[in-house]
């Protein structure tokens, strides 16, 4: 699916989600697997203290996913230059 962002789960994040109680866990994983399609979703927050990190956070009941979103891994340099050679076109 195009616009799909890639998501990466630290081991040690997958180990939690595992120890949680099973009623938990889909919930968590849903919303893990939720944010390829939209890593901005309703009621996301940006944590302060560091600003060049940009750590997110979604709750989901009890339970906070802490994530980073890089937009700038999604489009490669080839989609870049011809985006802006639309836009100087478009521009004219």
């Amino acid at each position: 699916m195009a616009g799909r962002y890639g998501i990466q789960v630290l081991p040690s994040a997958a180990r939690h989600v595992e120890g949680l109680p099973r009623q938990a866990q889909a919930p968590v994983r849903n919303a893990i697997d939720a944010l390829a399609d939209d890593p901005r979703p309703f009621g996301y927050d940006i944590l302060s203290g560091a600003p060049k990190a940009r750590i997110h956070r979604i709750r989901v009941g009890d339970h906070r996913i802490l994530y980073h979103a890089d937009r700038r891994e999604v489009y490669g340099d080839k989609f870049l230059q011809r985006l802006r050679r639309q836009l100087r076109n478009s521009l004219r």
